[in-house]
């Protein structure tokens, strides 16, 4: 069988894509071109109900073992094998479907700031047109009624950062040697060192990858404009309807839109100490949980300074 001996496991939008993209240059390591298969969040095929966009995305998923294993089947020979699904932390169920299967694997957990992790959830939404939301305290609150509609993982802005729960339930399928905690400030401030504790954490060459390749940033600033309602409301009809109609038909309908919505460029907005007063309350228990369960200090998360140090 071809199956991983690692899974960069999580989180969403704290540095996953790129460190997918750094590890792929290390000789002794191989990842699929196909980043975040997303095999272990089903026992069979994927929902066919969701939010704008997530049929589409779940008619992605590589849900059946021997296509999953097929990924693997193009690594040299000796290779440790691995992938990107930066869901698997969040979905429980994905932790038994993974000791399962691969109760070996290392995981790799990457950890933000869960506030500023939420809002760069948002902001990735909303620059894609499916987040109806032009507020992203009102996103966040929305969270409970999407989760009863079923909208898929990634609506879930405040759930996806309660870690220490996620943790907590992690360590009860796999030992703490079996599993690397990182946070995505150390991957962006000191990607070498970062990089080579997880080379030795999956014991291969250190020094070989010393910088993150520069993936998924985005640098389209979307303002909540007449013309830009419009854009969005169709780009989100497409994500609710385009799972009816061809791949290459839904690309070629939504490129334009997606042109014309990202046709201004500028800094994207950050998470404001309003914003970060407002949501806390929802996190901060967790973050002593998460500190309980992992022995190590995330306390400067609870600041309402967003450039407070080691966040």
């Amino acid at each position: 069988m071809s199956l991983p001996d690692f899974l960069i496991a999580g989180v969403p939008k704290a540095g996953t894509t790129a460190l997918h993209a750094a590890l792929v240059g290390h000789p002794e390591l191989f990842l699929p071109s196909v980043k975040e298969p997303k095999f272990f969040l089903s026992d069979g095929p994927p929902p066919t109900i969701g939010g704008p966009g997530d049929v589409q995305t779940y008619q992605e998923h590589i849900w059946r073992q021997d296509e999953y294993e097929a990924l693997f089947d193009p690594a040299p020979d000796g290779a440790l094998l691995g992938e990107a699904t930066p869901f698997y932390l969040y979905d429980l169920k994905a932790h038994e479907r993974i000791a399962k299967l691969t109760p070996d694997a290392k995981l790799i957990i990457l950890l933000r700031d869960p506030v500023d992790r939420a809002h760069s959830n948002w902001t990735h939404l909303w620059v894609a047109g499916l987040e109806e939301k032009a507020d992203f305290l009102e996103a966040c609150h929305a969270e409970q009624e999407r989760k009863v509609a079923h909208w898929a993982d990634f609506w879930h802005y405040i759930g996806l950062g309660l870690y220490g729960e996620q943790l907590q339930h992690l360590y009860q399928h796999f030992p703490r040697e079996q599993v690397l905690l990182l946070r995505y400030r150390d991957l962006k401030d000191e990607p070498a060192r970062t990089l080579d504790r997880v080379c030795s954490f999956l014991g291969v060459r250190t020094g070989v990858l010393t910088a993150i390749p520069k993936e998924n940033v985005n640098r389209h600033f979307v303002e909540d404009t007449a013309v830009n309602q419009v854009l969005r409301g169709l780009l989100r009809a497409g994500g609710t309807f385009g799972h009816h109609f061809p791949v290459p038909l839904r690309l070629a309908a939504r490129g334009p839109l997606l042109t014309l919505l990202h046709r201004k460029r500028g800094n994207r907005p950050v998470t404001t100490p309003e914003e970060r007063a407002a949501l806390l309350p929802y996190f901060a228990e967790d973050i002593a949980l998460l500190q309980e369960v992992t022995g190590e200090r995330y306390d400067d998360w609870l600041s309402l300074d967003r450039h407070a140090k080691a966040r």
